[in-house]
């Protein structure tokens, strides 16, 4: 009877050792990695940068335009901060070809706002710091020049070079 008390408490033990080391590693396994963030503003930019391409008043167009490369060069810096983290920034989302040029600035500008925000997350990385720094004064530097393209009111002497 001992032994078959020791062998029972023996291998519950056992499950319970097992248990502890294999259900860390399940609960890690569709967690996204580090930094998510990046990949969220990268789709999110590249929606917005799509919106606002499209020509349109003369009075807007170079507004649009510097927005433009003020993403292009986020676009950039997160790229390679996801490079550094091990990312595949390839992804490209399909965008909404159905909205009026107000309606697409709006929402380029609404695109613009949520790539801050998902970007604007603590990074650990060093060599990717200086990376989410710039991108961060991109995106700001794109969301003015959104907001100026729209007519919004606000203190824009930062856009001017």
């Amino acid at each position: 009877m001992r032994k078959s008390v020791f062998r029972s408490v023996s291998n519950t033990v056992a499950i319970i050792l097992l248990c502890s080391v294999l259900c860390p590693t399940a609960a890690r396994s569709d967690t996204p990695g580090r930094h998510p963030g990046y990949m969220h503003s990268i789709s999110d930019l590249r929606a917005a940068k799509w919106l606002l391409e499209r020509p349109d008043a003369h009075n807007v167009v170079k507004d649009e335009q510097q927005a433009v490369r003020e993403i292009d060069a986020c676009l950039h810096d997160l790229t390679e901060a996801a490079w550094i983290d091990g990312k595949n920034a390839q992804y490209n989302p399909p965008t909404d070809e159905g909205l009026d040029h107000p309606g697409r600035l709006h929402k380029s500008l609404e695109l613009l706002k949520k790539a801050h925000s998902d970007m604007d997350k603590e990074e650990d990385d060093p060599a990717a710091q200086g990376f989410q720094a710039r991108a961060i004064k991109h995106v700001d530097r794109a969301i003015g020049y959104t907001r100026r393209a729209i007519g919004d009111k606000f203190d824009d002497s930062f856009l001017r070079l």
